[in-house]
């Protein structure tokens, strides 16, 4: 269990909060993969986001957002995702994030390749290994960090370190002709 501390300041939302985080970490789960979905916490942060039950439960996402009646609004996923669960978020929620740490070049190909409901709504982002990485070099089960979006930038500051990157919106690549 990882517990964060996160001054939230997106400026390109309108989004002010003081996050007090509790981040299990299933034991096959990587740091990388943890702290990527912290980051997609914090730039889909909005009333009603939660964790999803984790990696044992698959059908879950890492991330949702429900409104007040319960019902799923948004659906992120952490990492390569297969196009078939894409397909099924897509259908049954119609908003999907995707956030990813790794290349996502071949898999980009392999949704592009495959049937994905409005798979032109995915939104798709590749976080910026500068980012990743100095958060991972500082983690601790108490982390304290401040994270700044503003001009689609990511401010980081953790520990004393800072960092600022550009998550890079992504789409799946266009079949060649």
């Amino acid at each position: 269990m990882h517990r964060f501390t996160i001054d939230l300041s997106d400026v390109d939302r309108g989004v002010y909060e003081s996050l007090d985080l509790r981040v299990a970490q299933h034991p096959s789960e990587s740091e990388r993969r943890m702290i990527t979905r912290v980051i997609a916490y914090c730039l889909q942060h909005e009333e009603g986001i939660e964790f999803g039950r984790g990696l044992s439960t698959s059908e879950d996402p890492a991330l949702c957002v429900k409104n007040l009646r319960g019902e799923m609004t948004l659906w992120v996923d952490v990492g390569t995702p297969q196009p078939e669960r894409l397909h099924r978020a897509m259908k049954s929620v119609g908003r999907v994030a995707v956030y990813t740490s790794e290349d996502p070049s071949t898999w980009l190909r392999d949704v592009e390749r495959a049937t994905v409901h409005k798979k032109e709504s995915l939104e798709i982002w590749s976080l910026p290994d500068e980012l990743v990485e100095t958060i991972e070099a500082h983690l601790s089960r108490t982390t304290k960090m401040s994270v700044t979006v503003s001009d689609g930038r990511v401010y980081v500051e953790v520990a004393g370190y800072a960092v600022d990157a550009a998550p890079v919106r992504r789409s799946p690549a266009p079949l060649a002709g």
